[in-house]
């Protein structure tokens, strides 16, 4: 119980840092999971205003995602932390976070699932215009929001940084969004059979997607946490910070040209 306190401890303290933005918890259910999301918003909110829904690693939702939600917040847009696993949770071990995320590796209806329970909650807020909607997800979020958008969720599109790029193959009739993918190029979790496996796929079905490689850079290099973390726990993860600024450049980028 002591990390969910802390999460909205964080919360908490992610809210009072801006008076341009507020924040907010959300509950909701995917049956009797009670899940808990975190929604960041602008002051200023008009029909225009873009949502971004955000899926976190495979720690869960500690306090990296809703650091992106209130950048994203203080820059225009409505952000939607989504909670994976139920409750808020998030854990700090590699074998913890393993045991959390592989249910949603295996069953792909699960995942689905569970992002469009955050998908619904969200859109009832009547502040949401679902007509300008973008999923991102880190690393484990970042297969999340890819293998939704190829199972049809309804949103204009998706960005993956640094995330698994296995999954469901491509439904060219179900893939709605655009699709960018952010990969480290040298992230040892993400084998070049499964870039080209991707490649192939989505170039096949898909007449909106692009792919971007970022030089020296491994799984997790957005989040400024990864190389303590990294070199705690004995896994390939570090920050690079190039890379950070550059996706999140490409990033912003690709929505203000694909979701007008």
């Amino acid at each position: 119980m002591k990390k969910y306190f802390l999460m909205a401890f964080v919360s908490m303290m992610l809210g009072s840092i801006n008076a341009q933005i507020t924040i907010d918890t959300i509950r909701y259910n995917d049956g009797e999971t009670e899940l808990i999301g975190i929604l960041v918003k602008p002051k200023k909110i008009t029909a225009k205003t873009k949502t971004v829904i955000i899926v976190h690693e495979w720690w869960g939702l500690n306090a990296y995602p809703q650091t992106r939600a209130k950048q994203l917040a203080e820059e225009g847009y409505i952000a939607f932390c989504v909670d994976m696993y139920g409750a808020g949770k998030f854990v700090e071990t590699p074998q913890d976070a393993q045991a959390l995320a592989t249910p949603f590796y295996q069953d792909q209806q699960l995942l689905y699932r569970r992002f469009m329970a955050g998908y619904n909650a969200l859109i009832a807020d009547k502040s949401v215009n679902k007509d300008k909607m973008v999923a991102i997800g880190y690393c484990f979020g970042g297969s999340v929001v890819l293998n939704a958008a190829k199972m049809g969720a309804p949103v204009d599109a998706v960005v993956s940084f640094h995330g698994g790029l296995t999954g469901v193959p491509v439904d060219a009739a179900k893939l709605t969004a655009s699709v960018l993918v952010c990969n480290g190029a040298a992230d040892s979790f993400v084998p070049q059979e499964d870039i080209d496996a991707l490649q192939k796929d989505m170039t096949a079905n898909s007449e909106d997607y692009a792919f971007i490689n970022y030089a020296e850079s491994t799984h997790a290099y957005t989040n400024p946490q990864s190389t303590a973390v990294g070199k705690q726990f004995g896994i390939a993860i570090a920050y690079n910070e190039a890379a950070d600024k550059k996706s999140y450049a490409d990033f912003m980028k690709f929505v203000k040209k694909k979701v007008k």
